[in-house]
């Protein structure tokens, strides 16, 4: 597979495709609908931001008690199961009072979407080749920034449109049609590993990938530069209230624009030479803001750095060559889970930090920050770059 044209050929991946763009966009309306209600009920936005980061937040739960299940259930039965778990979650909040109880309700949708993520990373490593899975990722990946924009842009319209409540039950609907495409379209397989998930082992598997020799300074590269480029995002606003979607749809723009250039065309060689780069790319230009540049000087910051998210497509490759297939999907869940909550947590730093500063001055520090960290495992995935290969995990 060299073109996205071949990944769509393949039936079971256009049914997986389509199952995370309709879940993407559910997700979306649903966050947006969600902190409406809470905002109009409470008027707190601390409360408000919870209720949109609650379910990233508590993937983390998810990671280091339930992610064994990623690759010890049978893939079309887990996605679809999890869909269906999710919706009902949805319709729930659509009948909850905007009150604590709320959080317990998130607190499910959480631990359910980090299963359903890392079943659905380990599928897409059997679902294309080996050598394809870039270009997979890649298609993911575009389709996930797509559909937030799609989703954020409805949900607004269906919030003024209808209520919160009713917009919430529409994001039910969404995840019902994301269960019913992964029943029809994704072929039945056996689970990846065998044995039965348990927390137990979760912590197991989680011990002995990170005993994989150059796992640790991929997972940290994975998670903490990219955490701290979302705080730099979270401030858009406070930095300008009026320019604020410029800047998002600019982000988002630079964002896609990477995805393709590594998914579809840097060649292993090129991707090799540039991933250090890149990951300094998503960091530098907003070192730019501490000047308060003009709005336009700003938006192209934002969609120069935002091509560098791509260098984690090339971590993640590295992470799926070195790690057994029958931990694919607990390995890709702990990054995707890990991720989210890292950008949950730099969000909220970033807001403290520009209580006490400016907004441009928090999105350069936390700039120099990803830079700094970037700059501490460039040896270490360096020595792993040049000693790369397939790892078998070692005994618990």
């Amino acid at each position: 597979m060299q073109t996205y044209r071949d990944l769509f050929r393949n039936r079971e991946f256009t049914a997986l495709f389509t199952t995370a763009c309709v879940q993407n966009a559910a997700s979306t309306v649903t966050g947006l609908a969600l902190a409406t209600a809470v905002y109009r009920s409470t008027g707190s936005p601390l409360l408000t931001a919870l209720s949109m980061f609650g379910p990233s937040i508590a993937q983390l739960a998810g990671a280091t008690l339930l992610l064994s299940a990623a690759d010890r259930l049978p893939p079309r039965a887990a996605i679809s199961s999890l869909a269906l778990v999710t919706a009902t979650l949805v319709a729930i909040l659509s009948a909850t009072p905007p009150t604590v109880a709320v959080f317990g309700v998130l607190l499910g949708m959480g631990l359910a979407g980090s299963v359903a993520g890392g079943v659905r990373g380990g599928l897409l490593t059997e679902i294309v080749p080996e050598r394809a899975y870039l270009l997979g990722r890649s298609a993911l990946n575009i389709s996930t920034g797509t559909m937030q924009i799609a989703g954020f842009a409805t949900g607004g319209l269906l919030v003024l449109v209808l209520s919160p409540g009713q917009t919430l039950l529409a994001g039910a609907g969404l995840h019902l049609l994301a269960a019913a495409v992964a029943r029809l379209g994704l072929s039945r397989r056996a689970p990846r590993a065998a044995g039965r998930p348990s927390v137990a082992e979760t912590w197991r598997v989680n011990r002995r990938l990170w005993a994989i020799p150059g796992v640790r300074p991929i997972y940290l590269a994975l998670w903490i530069p990219n955490g701290l480029i979302v705080g730099c995002e979270a401030l858009f606003v406070p930095w300008s209230p009026s320019g604020a979607g410029v800047l998002l749809a600019a982000a988002a723009a630079g964002m896609l624009a990477g995805d393709v250039l590594a998914g579809r065309y840097l060649t292993p060689r090129w991707r090799t030479r540039l991933a250090p780069w890149l990951r300094l790319l998503l960091a530098v230009p907003y070192l730019l803001f501490v000047l308060d540049p003009p709005l336009p000087i700003a938006a192209f910051a934002a969609a120069a750095a935002s091509v560098g998210y791509c260098s984690t497509l090339l971590l993640q490759e590295g992470l799926v060559a070195i790690t057994p297939p029958q931990a694919r999907g607990q390995a890709l869940g702990l990054h995707t889970s890990g991720m989210l909550t890292m950008q949950a947590v730099c969000a909220a730093l970033a807001g403290t930090l520009a209580e006490h500063t400016a907004p441009g001055v928090a999105i350069a520090v936390m700039a120099s920050a990803s830079i700094v960290v970037t700059l501490a495992l460039a040896p270490a995935l360096r020595r792993r770059r040049m000693s790369s290969g397939h790892a078998t995990m070692a005994p618990a």
